[in-house]
């Protein structure tokens, strides 16, 4: 497996964005084009399950493979959150000072990156780019979809006190210091309910969370990956966070 070893050491100060991949081919080409195109020097790392639509192969085929482009590839459909947080290990390991987290389908907007690297230089340890801040910024989502999304929302900052706007969100940039002070071995979630965890972690412990608005567009191509067990697995790590508190006492305090 290529583990992207071959990364150049960066110079302080440059983001990796993080971006875990399971047949994802149809986008990837569109990705890179808008990230790569960024005013900020920024890398990508794609951190692949051995997708057999040849995700893979298309990094490898990039002209900035192994320059600004890195690929990550792990085990058959390992997860979610084992992706992220083995994309966030190597970006420990190159020496990134922020990652920026978001998936590949194209409904996160990499023109909106600026301005969550932007909050994390005003201070922020985690930015949150929130669907729901000051209104309801998602495209092409059935009601059903929209709502099911709302309620987890509620959910989760009503059993855990957790101040934003939008507790299950995908797109998130992080801070060096962050990813190297939270207890990795406190996540157990394996699917989206990851994203909650470390929301929760770092409010928890008094990091500096902050919410940027985004658009949020649904994918035109591919199939998404959540299923009713990785939702029933968000549920129940939301009731385990909350009695967590309890007994931990109080949360963070920005």
């Amino acid at each position: 497996m290529n583990s992207g070893l071959l990364a150049p050491n960066p110079a302080t100060g440059q983001c990796l964005v993080i971006v875990p991949v399971y047949n994802e081919a149809a986008n990837l080409a569109t990705l890179f084009e808008r990230l790569l195109c960024l005013p900020e020097r920024i890398h990508v790392l794609i951190v692949d399950d051995l997708s057999p639509d040849g995700s893979a192969r298309l990094v490898e085929q990039h002209p900035q493979f192994n320059g600004r482009v890195f690929l990550l590839q792990r085990g058959d459909r390992l997860g979610f959150a084992g992706a992220v947080k083995a994309g966030f290990q190597w970006a420990l390991r190159e020496g990134f000072d922020v990652c920026v987290e978001m998936d590949a389908d194209l409904s996160h907007d990499p023109q909106d990156i600026p301005r969550l690297l932007a909050t994390i230089e005003q201070g922020a340890d985690l930015v949150i780019g929130s669907r729901y801040l000051d209104g309801i910024r998602v495209l092409n989502w059935p009601p059903g979809r929209l709502f099911l999304s709302l309620f987890a929302g509620a959910y989760t900052r009503f059993l855990t006190r957790l101040p934003v706007s939008d507790p299950t969100s995908g797109f998130n940039a992080l801070r060096r210091n962050l990813l190297q002070a939270l207890d990795w071995s406190m996540f157990r979630a394996e699917g989206y309910g990851f994203l909650i965890e470390l929301h929760f972690y770092a409010w928890h412990y008094g990091f500096i969370l902050r919410e940027q608005a985004i658009t949020f567009t649904e994918r035109n191509r591919g199939a998404s990956k959540m299923s009713r067990r990785i939702q029933l697995e968000s549920a129940i790590r939301v009731l385990q966070l909350a009695f967590w508190r309890l007994f931990a006492g109080p949360g963070g305090r920005n």
